[in-house]
Parts: structure tokens; C-alpha cells; sequence
């Protein structure tokens, strides 16, 4: 005899309906479901739809957890927290998930240096036309057990949407808006935004010696609206068609055989990059408006790496490299003019190729660069006698770092049919590449 079905009225009955009807999509109706710990899927074909709202009053658990179900289907809910407590960890979080869909969820005010939908190791899952909102906090990014850097400081921290070790990704249509944390000075000197909490006794091997006697960093604005990560694993991933505000990077990727497309980036201190061995990376037909570090960067990392003898496990290790990739008709406009342009100043470029971070880094290779407009806005604003208001506020349009030491530059960059609008020292610091 089939189970009855679990009536859904109060939070303890969605649990209930969930583990009596494995393998069936359980509609949550209108209304508020206050909960203190997660609710948890882990059958095949399971799924949660509805109109209702579910409030996670203990800021250290997820609001809903999904792990190592196949064909997953969570529609059109409202996930949030307490307004007095953020969080500490993400909102819905899914691990080992095949084949999962997110689809017109509205994930609210989860403030935790996480982040808010957060996929790990699952193949082929799809987020799409979700709404997440005021996802960041104050926190501290604590990178003292890595060599490389060796401080802890305060930040801003927290993501909006975040894939890490998967394949066959979909993020498509939804809005990734931080109204809270924006970066004014106000909120540098409330929280000694960039000041140092914690150092090692030696330097790590990538800040420069002036950054660790001076105990602090400008880049204190962590987190991405969107991130894929996990160099060596993560594949195949099409971020399209998305509206990102106020983030301190836009789009960020650490994976081979991106599409980066027909987003609209507004507001982030860095609109995209792509690095950590980043291969074959087409980013086309993006707006990105008002950035402020850059707007589409490349650069190898201090992930990327050349192929290395056996270990001890026998395996020899494949190279991990950045290039092969595309930029082609993407729209950079307003840049200079965003909430960061106080901390970053006008010393900056909209487009920039990178050498990587350390001496073992491969050079990035093999970029084509295409029908892109880098417009100078400031050009617009003049004064009644037809001058100028300000000067650009970028020093290139185009920027390729060259070589130095044993950090090589990128290689085999082609451009072609770009209209690159120069910035206050011109359109580019190779003049070579330019027609």
C-alpha cells in the first residue's frame, strides 16, 4: 500500500513529507517555515517546489542540504535567515548531486562568508533564474597556512553562487545582487577593512615586502556573484545570460571549456577573470559596467603549473595551463566610475593579460582578441566650452604584462577589430599588438 501523502503544516512536516515520499517532488505551500536545522535530501528523483518561505533561525546550518542524489529538483521557494542572525555557512548546499536542478529559487539575506547555493562534485547541475540577494559579511580570509601568503585580514567575504569540482554546469538567468556590503571608506574604517589579524613569522613568497611591513591589502572586497572553482576538475561550464550587481568580482573561473555569455556585470570592482589554469575560455557579448580593478582579466595563477614527474603514487602529473581562449564582442563602459574607484584610483585597465604569479607558472597562450568596444564614457562629459570634464579614468584600454625575471608574459595574443577608446596614457602598453 502506497504511504499517505504528509500534509505540509508547520517545518517539521516538510521533513516528514520528504522521508515518507522518497523519489517525489514535495510542494511546500504559501507561508513561513521556521526551522534550526537543515532540511536534507538524499533520495534519487526527490525534490522540494512551492511558494513558501523557510527561515533557518540558527546561523550555523544550511537551510537545506542535498547529497549524493541523482535528479534532484528544488522550484520556486524563498530560502533565508533570521534577520538578526546571518549565517556562517550556505543557504542550500548539494554534494555529489547528478543531473540536479535549482530552478526560481530565491535565496535571501544569508550573509556568510560562503557560498549561498553551493554545488560541489556534481555532474551536470543546473541553477537557473534564482534570485540571490545580499549574500556577504564582514569575516576574516585566514591565508596563513598557505606559503604563498601567510596573513589572515579583515574583509568582506561571501558568494553568491558557487561550483567547485563539477562538470556539465548550467547558471543561466538568474540575479546576483549585494545592496549591503558595498565598499565605501565609512565601512573600511568601521571594520579596518585590509588591516592584518594574523601574520606568520615569515613572509609568504607572493606579497611584496612593503604589503607585509605595512600589515594591510586593498583587495579586502573577497567574494564573487558567481564562482566556478576547482583547477584540474572543474569542466565544461556555461555561465550565461546572468545580472550581477555590487560584487567585488563579478564572474570568477578556475576551470577548462567556460562560456562566459550575455551577462550583465554592473558595479563589480573586478567584472570577470579566469585563472588557475583556465583553458579554452570563450567570453562573448557581456556587458560590463562600471568596474573598477578591471573588467576581463586573464592570467595564469599560482594554480597553473607544468607537467611534473611521478610521485609517489607512480601517477605522473599533467601540466595545468591558462589559454587557448576568446574574448570577442563584449562591451566595457562607465569603468572607473564604480563604487571602488576611491580604494583602486584611475591607475587601472579595463582589459588586462597577465604573467603569472610565480616562476613556474606557464605563460598564458593563444588568446584571441575581437570585436570588443572599451568605451571611454567620460568622453560624453563635457563642459560648455566642449573640453573635457575629467581625464579617462584608466591608463590603458589594453593591458599585456611583459616579462619579468623568470614570470613569463602572456604569448600568441592576436587582436582584431576592437575599437579601444585610450585611456589617460594611451590604448595600450604594447604597441606592437595595435594596428
Amino acid at each position: 500500500m502506497a504511504a499517505e501523502p504528509v500534509k505540509i503544516t508547520d517545518a517539521a512536516s516538510i521533513q516528514k513529507a520528504i522521508d515518507a515520499r522518497p523519489g517525489e517532488i514535495i510542494d511546500v505551500p504559501a507561508g513561513t517555515y521556521e526551522i534550526d536545522t537543515p532540511i536534507v535530501i538524499t533520495s534519487d528523483g526527490s525534490g522540494l517546489s512551492g511558494s513558501g518561505r523557510i527561515v533557518q533561525t540558527n546561523p550555523k546550518a544550511p537551510i537545506l542540504r542535498i547529497s549524493n542524489a541523482k535528479d534532484v529538483r528544488i522550484r520556486d521557494l524563498t530560502l533565508t535567515r533570521s534577520p538578526d542572525r546571518p549565517g556562517s555557512t550556505s543557504a542550500l548546499m548539494a554534494g555529489g548531486c547528478d543531473n540536479l536542478s535549482i530552478e526560481g529559487v530565491r535565496v535571501l539575506d544569508n550573509r556568510a562568508p560562503a557560498g549561498a547555493i553551493n554545488l560541489d562534485r556534481c555532474i551536470g547541475p543546473r541553477v537557473m533564474n534564482c534570485d540571490v540577494i545580499n549574500y556577504a559579511r564582514i569575516s576574516i580570509d585566514d591565508r596563513t597556512a598557505s606559503l604563498d601568503w601567510g596573513y589572515a585580514f579583515n574583509c568582506i567575504d561571501g558568494t553568491g553562487i558557487q561550483i567547485t569540482y563539477s562538470k556539465q554546469v548550467l547558471v543561466q538567468g538568474n540575479r546576483v545582487i549585494e545592496r549591503e556590503m558595498v565598499p565605501t571608506p565609512e565601512l573600511k574604517e568601521k571594520y579596518a577593512l585590509g588591516k592584518f589579524v594574523k601574520k606568520n613569522p615569515q613572509k609568504g613568497l607572493l606579497p611584496s615586502q612593503a604589503t607585509w611591513d605595512r600589515e594591510s591589502v586593498d583587495n579586502w572586497h573577497q567574494g564573487s556573484a558567481i564562482i566556478a572553482t576547482g583547477p584540474e576538475v572543474s569542466d565544461d561550464v556555461q555561465i550565461i545570460a546572468n545580472r550581477i550587481e555590487n560584487a567585488g568580482q563579478g564572474i570568477d573561473l578556475h576551470c577548462d571549456h567556460a562560456i562566459v555569455a550575455n551577462n550583465v556585470v554592473r558595479n563589480a570592482a573586478v567584472g570577470m577573470k579566469a585563472m588557475h589554469g583556465s583553458r579554452n575560455t570563450l567570453i562573448t557579448g557581456n556587458q560590463f559596467i562600471s568596474s573598477d580593478l578591471w573588467a576581463i582579466g586573464l592570467m595564469p595563477g599560482a594554480g597553473s603549473h607544468p607537467a611534473k614527474p611521478p610521485g609517489p603514487d607512480g601517477k605522473p602529473v599533467a601540466q595545468n595551463v591558462d589559454g587557448g581562449s576568446i574574448i570577442a564582442n563584449n562591451i566595457i563602459s562607465e569603468f572607473g566610475y564604480g563604487n571602488a574607484n576611491w580604494l583602486w584610483g584611475h591607475e587601472r585597465s579595463p582589459i588586462i593579460l597577465e604573467r603569472g604569479q610565480k616562476d613556474e607558472n606557464p605563460p598564458l597562450r593563444d588568446v584571441v582578441v575581437q570585436g570588443n568596444v572599451v568605451y571611454d564614457s567620460g568622453r560624453d562629459d563635457l563642459k560648455p566650452d566642449g573640453t573635457r570634464a575629467e581625464p579617462p579614468r584608466f591608463r590603458w584600454a589594453f593591458v599585456v604584462q611583459e616579462d619579468v625575471g623568470q614570470r613569463i608574459g602572456p604569448k600568441n595574443v592576436r587582436l582584431m577589430n576592437n575599437i579601444f577608446h585610450p585611456g589617460a596614457q594611451g590604448v595600450s602598453n604594447i604597441k606592437d599588438l595595435l594596428p
